[in-house]
């Protein structure tokens, strides 16, 4: 096989552009965290965030997000186009603190929960979705 110059510069350019973006998408998920978390360190346990392994369509990925003593929880899908996917706020008079829908994801990716507790502390917990069919275009 024999590539021309110009054919190999795009080649060349279209491996570089496709390495850089993951790094974009994780940059992005932790400008999110950051900004919620205003910075502060997250540890693990204390939420609990139910997705299926494998959904086999990304329209409609169910998931539920359980965080006793928590204020607010955040949502992610770190292989979306746009990361954020939900913000829960609960109330003090909040029978629960627990909450669930359905999401889009555009492939198999990471679904990231942060939650703030009532003490300012911020607890995270993710879950890998291999998604069969795309959801946001694919």
């Amino acid at each position: 096989m024999n590539l021309s110059r110009r054919e190999a510069l795009a080649l060349g350019l279209g491996a570089g552009v496709m390495a850089f973006l993951p790094f974009r998408a994780t940059a992005a998920v932790e400008d999110d965290i950051a900004a919620f978390t205003g910075g502060a360190a997250t540890t693990e346990g204390g939420l609990t965030l139910t997705a299926p392994e494998i959904a086999e369509n990304g329209n409609t990925v169910p998931i539920s997000v359980d965080a006793p003593g928590a204020v607010s929880v955040l949502v992610l899908a770190a292989g979306n186009p746009n990361p954020g996917v939900a913000t829960f706020n609960f109330g003090p008079l909040a029978a629960s603190q627990s909450a669930s829908t359905r999401i889009r994801l555009a492939g198999t990716q990471d679904v990231v929960a942060i939650a703030k507790m009532a003490d300012g502390s911020f607890v995270k917990a993710s879950q890998t979705v291999k998604v069969t069919i795309g959801g946001c275009g694919g």
